[in-house]
């Protein structure tokens, strides 16, 4: 089973053949310049065209741009999710290889979570020293 394949979508029932560009902007909340920049750098998959040269996006593109904000949102430098698409079009090959980068990834979000959860011990302890203090509440 292909990322794409793998990566179930939380859109909801869609149930489009195709989708403009606007139309997708409209549903993942992209520019329609991030969207042509991510075809252009490889971060998409090529996308079809119309008889009038605008660009059709299907399911599969949407789940692979919802897969793609989720890389985002770890932190993943673009270069890296450049590079996983890569290996996703070369084929199961590169299936190593992409565990070890998604691997290394979740390594970098695991540990800044911690250094978040430290940073909320932090701030935790000043709310509830100036409660004690103010005559308020720790929370």
């Amino acid at each position: 089973m292909s990322v794409i394949e793998s990566v179930e979508s939380t859109t909801g029932s869609r149930r489009k053949d195709r989708y403009t560009i606007s139309e997708v902007a409209a549903l993942t909340g992209l520019t329609a310049h991030t969207l042509r920049w991510y075809e252009r750098i490889g971060l998409m998959p090529h996308v079809d065209r119309s008889h009038t040269g605008q660009r059709r996006f299907t399911e599969r593109d949407l789940d692979w741009l919802e897969f793609v904000g989720k890389l985002r949102l770890t932190g993943m430098p673009v270069a890296d999710m450049v590079r996983y698409a890569e290996l996703v079009r070369e084929g199961a090959h590169t299936h190593a290889e992409r565990r070890a980068l998604l691997e290394a990834t979740r390594r970098d979000v695991r540990s800044r979570i911690a250094e978040l959860q430290s940073t909320l011990a932090v701030l935790d302890l000043k709310i509830d020293h100036y409660g004690t203090i103010c005559g308020g509440t720790s929370s």
